[in-house]
């Protein structure tokens, strides 16, 4: 399983929100939201950048945490605050 879907799954269970929940509240549509959740969390499907800036701002992490291999390094790069979002987009 790719770090990154590790992360992601690790990060919504924490936040306590269900795959549907996580991926409407970035943006996904509500039919297809917690589908496309489950391939990025089982490594069936990557997200593009611009999913997982939405994913990584609604779990309150830097993109960098969901791509740390160690995890001491997850953890240090969690307890810095996320970029805020590009303006205007």
């Amino acid at each position: 399983m790719p770090v990154y879907s590790r992360r992601l799954r690790e990060a919504r269970l924490a936040r306590g929100l269900s795959q549907r929940s996580l991926g409407i509240e970035a943006g996904l549509d509500h039919f297809v939201a917690s589908t496309r959740v489950n391939r990025y969390e089982t490594g069936v499907h990557q997200p593009d950048l611009q999913t997982l800036q939405r994913l990584a701002g609604v779990l309150g992490l830097p993109v960098a945490y969901f791509y740390a291999e160690d995890d001491d390094l997850a953890r240090m790069i969690a307890a810095f605050p996320p970029p805020a979002p590009p303006r205007g987009h």
